[in-house]
């Protein structure tokens, strides 16, 4: 029996301070004998077995990186840069392996991620910044629910553009809109396509669309042979990072940029938003522009067991704060401007309570020539 005398209440609080210290502040009495060591126990070690059995898990294994695009366009350069430190940051230090997918605009890797990569923290992707909203605008096989996504955050913010080679008749925005030209795409639902449509069917551009490339790096190559005169949805920070000869050699045109803000670097290039003549189309631009405010999003499929997920934001936070990853990523010219998963979640959010009508005029816009 313990003796409830005034000599014994130091032990009291000794024990209920090791309990509060080892249990996360629960608070058991002193005089609770047996129950409280097994209690102190219990609370002691819960989370240095939670973490022991994350580390365990990943110790030995690989986490793919899907990439919905084919290599050395952006998302690529950006996903095989973070599946080099990625493994630094996340317990037992797993292997971090990238893997291309492309297809459709990049659908295909986030159709895999939602629905058949495995739930079990060993998978994450990167696909087109427009994808979260393709449900919305009624593309052919987004059947997955963006918000459900295990959201990891993005790596920067960015600017879409449409540019043109210094070859072609197409210079300034007012030729697009005013002269025959044609733009290469990747497939329904991607950037390319999505953006060239939309001048096309709401600021009248009398381009045609050629699609199917496999990704941005494709139809580069397409324009720099003169297939084709240009394209859409190209990031200003791919342009600096993978294609900084065509600004210090003059051989590309930036007719108009995509943002909810210009890009402080150019000033003379027009606006989308300000391009637009009324509520009802500003109103849809604005619905794709949400998607650029997450350019190099990051995601692991729905409902991963509740350690593998903070695993997986925690690592991927590390990392882009860990001075080697942003050296490597300065050295490539890569902008760093991170977007945490609760910004993603509100943007999601704010795209998806677009009025109905709204929405499917968008998708009327940017799913039809």
């Amino acid at each position: 029996m313990i003796d409830p005398t005034p000599a014994s209440f130091p032990r009291k609080r000794e024990s209920i301070s090791r309990c509060r210290s080892r249990g996360r502040g629960a608070w058991v009495p002193a005089f609770a004998g047996t129950t409280l060591v097994v209690t102190c126990l219990l609370l002691s070690f819960a989370r240095p077995l939670r973490a022991a059995g994350v580390d365990a898990f990943y110790k030995g294994r690989s986490i793919s990186v899907i990439i919905g695009y084919s290599v050395g366009g952006g998302y690529d350069t950006y996903a095989r840069l973070l599946a080099r430190y990625l493994g630094d940051h996340v317990p037992g230090r797993p292997t971090v392996v990238p893997q291309n997918m492309p297809g459709a605009g990049s659908i295909k890797a986030a159709k895999y991620l939602y629905s058949v990569a495995p739930r079990d923290g060993t998978a994450i992707g990167t696909f087109g910044r427009t994808i979260p909203v393709a449900p919305l605008l009624s593309v052919p096989g987004a059947s997955f629910d963006a918000t459900k996504f295990t959201w990891l955050g993005s790596v920067a913010k960015d600017t879409s553009l449409c540019v043109t080679s210094a070859k072609s008749d197409i210079k300034t925005w007012d030729d697009f809109r005013t002269k025959p030209s044609t733009f290469g795409g990747e497939g329904a639902g991607a950037d390319p396509d999505v953006f060239t449509r939309l001048y096309k069917n709401i600021f009248g551009a009398k381009v045609n669309l050629v699609t199917g490339y496999p990704g941005t790096n494709d139809i580069s190559l397409a324009m720099e042979r003169n297939e084709i005169d240009g394209f859409c949805g190209l990031s200003w920070s791919t342009l600096k990072s993978v294609h900084p000869d065509w600004l210090n050699n003059k051989s590309i045109n930036i007719i108009v940029q995509a943002g909810l803000k210009k890009a402080a670097e150019l000033p003379a290039v027009p606006l989308a938003l300000d391009l637009t003549g009324s509520r009802e189309q500003l109103q849809i631009v604005r619905l794709l522009l949400v998607s650029q405010e997450m350019a190099r999003p990051f995601a692991a499929p729905p409902a991963l067991p509740d350690d593998r997920r903070s695993a997986l934001l925690a690592g991927f936070a590390a990392t882009l704060k860990d001075p080697a990853f942003l050296a490597e990523a300065a050295r490539q010219g890569l902008d760093v401007d991170p977007v945490s998963p609760e910004e993603l979640d509100a943007l999601l959010a704010e795209a998806y309570a677009t009025p109905r009508d709204i929405a499917d005029k968008a998708a009327k816009a940017t799913m039809s020539d």
